[in-house]
């Protein structure tokens, strides 16, 4: 690491929208329950909450006032947080995945092209991919790109020459994934390679699912990007043992952060290194 190491980033992802109370009661369903896990989360570390939103029967929901009322708590209960509201597939489908965008939180996920999950196609044809950015800049939100493969860094590149995008773009890596990109070291180190190139001056994180979340966390922190932890990613710690809480994984990205020297960014710290407003 440098003399002065960049401050990490430490971004919890607290539901998601396929880990149940079945698989592990740590996970937040309830607005109440999520803004709650989310405020553990942060007093231990994490300066962006990366958020969904379920019905009263754990599915899925893409229900504008669930999200308004986790905003509305995080935003009293973790003052200065970076809030990132997912527009991803499984919440609806087509424009309702973008029903929340005009609550002007400060971030959202954009997916920006399609690949296979475990069981089914993660679909993110292009009018909709277009409609999701022009909707971010309207409501002056900026997108976390989130590439479950190596041509979504290209087609982000393009998309913020042209101005779809507006902002620099903030890329995240998705590795792990069954039946899409795995957790792949050359991988890695040339996604870095190409968005160096592609996209100079760009922030980036790492994302790793299951028991490729330590392992990415490890990477990225050394490697000079972000993190992402959480429950959405990780239902089963270390394989064998149930992870507790969110806030014990933003703890254990925090000892990676400390193994390597690296400072854990404060939500003010992250705002300005991704050019948030205060």
């Amino acid at each position: 690491m440098s003399e002065d190491p960049k401050p990490c980033i430490i971004c919890v992802a607290i539901t998601g929208s396929v880990p149940t109370k079945a698989a592990n009661p740590a996970v937040p369903i309830s607005v109440a329950e999520q803004i709650e896990s989310t405020h553990e989360a942060f007093e231990a570390g994490a300066a962006i909450c990366h958020a969904h939103v379920r019905n009263d029967d754990e599915t899925p929901s893409s229900d504008p006032e669930r999200f308004a009322r986790l905003k509305e708590g995080v935003e009293a209960h973790c003052p200065g947080m970076i809030i990132q509201l997912s527009t991803g597939g499984r919440s609806g489908a087509g424009k309702t995945r973008g029903g929340m965008l005009p609550l002007r939180p400060d971030m959202a996920s954009l997916s920006v092209g399609s690949n296979n999950f475990p069981t089914r196609v993660y679909e993110n044809p292009p009018d909709l991919v277009d409609w999701l950015a022009a909707e971010m800049r309207t409501y002056g939100i900026k997108p976390e790109i989130e590439a479950f493969d190596l041509s979504h860094i290209h087609h982000a590149a393009a998309m913020f020459r042209d101005g779809r995008i507006a902002d620099q773009p903030y890329v995240q890596f998705v590795m792990g994934v069954k039946n899409a990109m795995p957790a792949d070291r050359d991988t890695f180190d040339y996604y870095i390679k190409t968005l160096e190139r592609l996209l100079p001056g760009s922030e980036w994180c790492a994302a790793g699912i299951g028991p490729n979340q330590i392992v990415l966390n490890q990477w990225a922190i050394a490697a000079g990007g972000h993190a992402r932890t959480g429950l959405e990613d990780n239902v089963r710690w270390d394989r064998e043992t149930l992870a507790p809480s969110n806030a014990a994984l933003v703890r254990r990205t925090v000892e990676v952060c400390d193994s390597v020297g690296r400072p854990v960014a404060t939500s003010a710290q992250a705002r300005a290194i991704l050019g948030l407003r205060p």
